[in-house]
């Protein structure tokens, strides 16, 4: 795939979300889809509520667009292909079923944990069954180029992985750019590997959801028109997660996405330390609401956050393209 090919898939995508916000955004604003706030956060967060959520629909819709054009239109439209869009969709419904049952009812709680679970569960058995013919049940252990073969187990890493870095992006999606902007850095480092790869099908949605998510992140950054909701956040992570499937470099993503671990490692770190001793580590969890109390400004949290997200995208593709 050329830098020509490249450019175009990414405006196209970029396009496509800077178009449909403008008539996306005041629909979810007269649908009364506005964001409910926790009322335990950060005060300073009281003031977004009523800001309209479910905008994971826009960059949603760019993506699928994008990448069904541009698949057809170089044919490569692959059994990868419809898989990346099966996860990406499946997940991104079951967080509009979430979204909508919050604003709904206007309340922070939408579907269950286990019913969350459930869906994802289905839908990363899905993804495994569409791609298990011939599939590489290997796992490569980063920057020493070593395999080893799961065998059957292979399935329950898919779950579990789709499911752990979904539920992961979603934690992250807190503060306005965020997901967005570290999001889109992790699908660039992996539509890289993927070009190193010569996967071009990898390559076509990759960069069709960074060109979305940079589009969208005209109107979600600080102070944020319209909220991804778990619409998007969801969608994300099990797109993420797939990709990193797809490229064979699933542990890669340990380092790639080291925001959305760190961030996870600390809401697990709070609940355990506060059921164990009563006391918690932190100010509050996901991490980046402990730096908000400590005294950081939300728009300071967000760019410290992006240059972790770029140096540890830019370690991966470099042990990528060096081994």
């Amino acid at each position: 795939m050329t830098i020509t090919t490249t450019i175009t898939i990414l405006a196209t995508s970029f396009l496509i979300s800077v178009i449909l916000a403008p008539m996306l955004i005041p629909m979810l604003r007269r649908l009364k889809f506005g964001q409910s706030i926790r009322e335990e956060g950060p005060q300073s967060h009281m003031k977004k509520a009523g800001t309209p959520t479910m905008g994971g629909i826009i960059f949603l819709i760019s993506i699928i667009a994008t990448t069904v054009i541009v698949g057809n239109l170089y044919n490569v439209f692959t059994t990868q292909t419809v898989v990346m869009l099966l996860v990406l969709c499946g997940f991104g419904l079951i967080g509009f079923l979430d979204d909508g049952i919050k604003v709904i009812f206007k309340r922070n709680l939408g579907l269950t944990s286990l019913q969350k679970l459930v869906g994802q569960i289905i839908i990363s058995i899905l993804a495994f069954i569409l791609l298990r013919v011939a599939f590489d049940t290997s796992l490569t252990i980063p920057f020493v180029d070593w395999t080893f073969d799961l065998g059957l187990f292979y399935v329950g890493f898919l779950i579990f992985w789709l499911v752990g870095f979904s539920n992961a992006v979603n934690l992250t999606d807190g503060l306005d750019g965020l997901v967005a902007g570290t999001a889109s850095i992790a699908f660039t480092a992996f539509g890289v590997i993927a070009l190193f790869n010569d996967q071009t099908d990898v390559a076509i949605f990759t960069f069709a959801i960074t060109g979305a998510l940079l589009g969208f992140l005209l109107f979600n950054a600080n102070p944020a028109k319209v909220f991804m909701g778990d619409t998007g956040s969801l969608a994300l992570g099990g797109a993420l997660a797939l990709v990193s499937i797809l490229v064979k470099e699933e542990l890669l993503l340990v380092i790639i996405g080291l925001v959305f671990v760190i961030e996870t490692l600390s809401v697990i770190l709070q609940v355990a330390s506060f059921k164990l001793t009563g006391k918690r580590i932190f100010k509050m969890s996901p991490i980046h609401h402990h730096f908000e109390l400590s005294g950081w400004s939300e728009r300071k949290v967000v760019l410290v956050f992006w240059f972790t997200a770029l140096i540890v995208a830019l370690i991966g593709v470099l042990s990528e393209a060096l081994i």
